[in-house]
């Protein structure tokens, strides 16, 4: 994989969160045994587990131990802060989990097409996340030996402006994307009444 450019891995970064949230909602419908039941969720929870055991524990312990360059500097420093960061990653998976449950059971209780609320959780997510990545690298700047380094400088006028256009640009085109698979998809089915005898 060395061979791979820097712009691929950027490609494939972002071929694997933008196809993340559907998938993950998809699993879940089709693993879940009904409406308001959590078992389908709490199964995709655990299929991501076990992706991530396989991809992230299992094939970095085999490379650790083949390769000569694969042997890293055990410190304690970088194993809490790259474990703060698989925490993360962890509880951003199993929130967009409970999200799309969440808001499809909202639309159902309010007696809405199931994908009015569910439209708004990926275009919210992949707008928030690099603005507050920008944000916070603004003011944290870790250094070895001292990883709670913190500074601000006041940014230019173009990286407020960039973060504002970036967050909306994403917005607008996974909104335009879930719009679009929402009036797709079959409405809700009408409520049958049984017929009025005559008296």
């Amino acid at each position: 994989m060395s061979n791979i450019p820097w712009w691929g891995y950027v490609l494939l970064a972002g071929l694997a969160w933008g196809t993340y949230v559907p998938l993950i909602f998809f699993g879940g419908t089709q693993l879940s045994t009904g409406p308001g039941t959590i078992g389908g969720r709490l199964a995709s929870i655990l299929c991501v587990g076990v992706a991530y055991f396989v991809l992230a524990v299992v094939v970095p312990v085999v490379l650790m131990s083949l390769r000569d360059d694969g042997k890293p500097d055990w410190k304690t420093t970088g194993l809490v802060f790259s474990g703060l960061a698989g925490v993360a990653g962890a509880v951003g998976a199993i929130c967009v989990i409970f999200a799309s449950k969440a808001a499809v059971d909202t639309a159902k209780s309010e007696g809405i097409d199931p994908a009015t609320y569910r439209i708004y959780i990926a275009p919210l997510i992949f707008a928030l996340a690099p603005a507050i990545n920008t944000l916070v690298s603004l003011v944290w700047h870790p250094k070895t030996g001292n990883p709670w380094h913190f500074a601000f400088e006041l940014p230019g006028w173009k990286l407020p402006a960039g973060i504002v256009l970036v967050a909306l640009g994403t917005y607008l085109v996974l909104m335009s994307k879930e719009e679009a698979e929402a009036s797709k998809a079959p409405g809700p089915k009408p409520v049958q009444t049984a017929p009025v005898p005559p008296s």
